[in-house]
């Protein structure tokens, strides 16, 4: 496959043009013009761009790749070892941030609704079909302790429980992978059950618990595995490539 085409499905599949975002969706550094191996992982770091290397690999795939909203433009250090290192080997730099967020079916925020059979997803953000949090409910409620058990062994990450006041049973959940905490007051004002995000503010807590919300924040990285791991199986079996999901460790 041509990466230009590669770039063109993408852009067809993700619509990256629909969202405002704080970084370039899409080919953000340019390689070798023939794909036939993907690597895919949530962020474009120089561990991943090694195991690139090390596969030969023609591409990676990411969700947080370069060049974000009010970095500097100054390519040195780290960003200078990152890109010369890509460069060298003729590896294209693809990434998609929040048109990965919010993808219906294959975005990271449909991954989790999928991990947790959440049913009746909706956004959070009432009638805007582009919100980066959603909601929906559990067919069976549970209590706050069990759900924490069910992030626990689901991501493979001990998650962070605010409990709320009440203990009250779990029937309705609000979630924005990554850092969505700021969702919170949101979807307690909409009288939602519990809100699940991968980061956690200083001003969590006292919203958990003065409006009486479950709060779980199960990590950054955790929360976005799935949407760039299922955006690269979609496009091994659409499309024929060899894509090989790297998962680094990161505990945030």
């Amino acid at each position: 496959m041509q990466s230009n085409e590669l770039e063109s499905y993408l852009a067809e599949l993700l619509k990256p043009q629909q969202i405002k975002d704080f970084t370039p969706n899409g080919l953000q550094i340019q390689g070798s013009a023939h794909i036939s191996k993907v690597i895919t992982g949530v962020t474009a770091s120089k561990a991943l761009i090694d195991k690139a290397i090390a596969e030969q690999a023609d591409a990676i795939l990411v969700h947080h790749g370069y060049f974000w909203k009010n970095e500097s433009y100054v390519i040195r250090g780290m960003k200078h070892d990152r890109i010369k290192a890509l460069l060298l080997n003729d590896i294209n730099l693809f990434a998609y941030h929040l048109p990965l967020d919010i993808h219906p079916t294959l975005g990271n925020n449909a991954q989790l609704a999928k991990l947790f059979n959440i049913v009746d997803v909706e956004p959070l953000e009432v009638g805007n079909p582009l919100s980066v949090a959603m909601q929906g409910c559990f067919e069976h409620p549970c209590s706050g302790e069990a759900f924490s058990q069910l992030i626990n062994s689901t991501l493979e990450r001990e998650c962070l429980h605010i409990a709320a006041p009440s203990n009250k049973p779990i029937k309705t959940i609000a979630w924005c992978s990554g850092g969505g905490q700021g969702y919170i007051e949101l979807a307690a004002e909409q009288g939602i059950d519990a809100f699940l995000t991968g980061e956690v503010s200083e001003q969590t807590t006292h919203i958990a618990h003065e409006m009486d919300i479950h709060f779980f924040a199960a990590g950054h990285h955790a929360t976005e595995r799935y949407g760039i791991k299922a955006l690269g199986e979609h496009l091994a079996e659409k499309h024929g490539l060899e894509v090989i999901f790297v998962d680094i460790d990161n505990p945030v």
